[in-house]
């Protein structure tokens, strides 16, 4: 059994900050990447932030320069910064690993429940 478990959600004025985590626990032999995807009301789920087990990162265009993606290998935890926070950046936040829970099961797609993070005045 895997699980992703985020906190850090929460309401927060246009142009504060909010800083999201997310641990995963189990049965965890390797994590390939960690990220972050998000949903708003009536759109499809969409990428945010993703980084390798390497470094590497991936983010959306609509949030480079504002959030920032880190990750604690060691504690099998991934982190994302938010700054400049603006209206449309309201939805659920959902965190996505790419885990291997086992030598020769390869790698399966994990998500976390969600956590709301709502930007209004």
């Amino acid at each position: 059994q895997v699980q992703l478990v985020e906190s850090g959600g929460g309401l927060v004025q246009p142009g504060g900050s909010l800083r999201l985590s997310c641990a995963a626990s189990g049965s965890i032999l390797s994590i390939n990447t960690m990220g972050w995807y998000r949903q708003a009301p009536g759109k499809q789920r969409e990428l945010v932030a993703t980084r390798t087990i390497g470094g590497s990162t991936n983010s959306a265009d609509s949030v480079k320069g504002r959030f920032t993606i880190s990750r604690d290998n060691a504690k099998n935890t991934v982190y994302l910064q938010m700054n400049s926070l603006k209206p449309e950046d309201t939805a659920v936040y959902y965190c996505y690993g790419l885990i291997s829970r086992s030598r020769g099961s390869g790698f399966l797609v994990y998500w976390g429940q969600g956590t709301q993070v709502t930007v209004s005045s």
